[in-house]
């Protein structure tokens, strides 16, 4: 058997600034927008090189929904955004205005800082050691 994430949902107020933010601050592709009813879009966004899995940006439908925009984890780190520059892509979201609220730290699995998206939702950055040990 083989199985794979294909897609997570992220609940979003709005489709078009969850687009500008995720395209424009963080080099996210915009896979697709494909209207389904009015109101209501599926877009698909990504990681440059990204293979499986994708952002659904999911407008949030009622009042239970537009309260859990921005903290779908509690608060906790809720996604993780590998690189294979950490330096590069770091100092690219940093003048883009991407806010961290954690500075980079190297551990025994790699390097990692900690950003939020336009929301609030927290994420690692994280480029992974090439030792596997750690």
């Amino acid at each position: 058997m083989k199985q794979h994430l294909a897609h997570i949902a992220l609940l979003v107020y709005d489709y078009d600034e969850a687009i500008r933010f995720f395209t424009g601050n963080l080099d996210f592709k915009l896979l697709e927008d494909t209207e389904l009813s009015p109101g209501k879009r599926w877009v698909l966004v990504a990681p440059p090189g990204s293979q499986e899995c994708s952002l659904l940006l999911a407008k949030a439908a009622d009042d239970n929904q537009k309260a859990q925009v921005g903290n779908q984890s509690g608060g906790r780190v809720f996604l993780f955004l590998y690189t294979d520059n950490f330096e590069r892509d770091y100092r690219r979201y940093r003048e883009k205005g991407v806010r961290f609220v954690r500075e980079p730290e190297t551990h025994g699995y790699g390097t990692v800082a900690v950003f939020e998206d336009l929301y609030g939702n927290r994420w690692d950055l994280l480029e992974p050691s090439t030792d596997k040990r750690g």
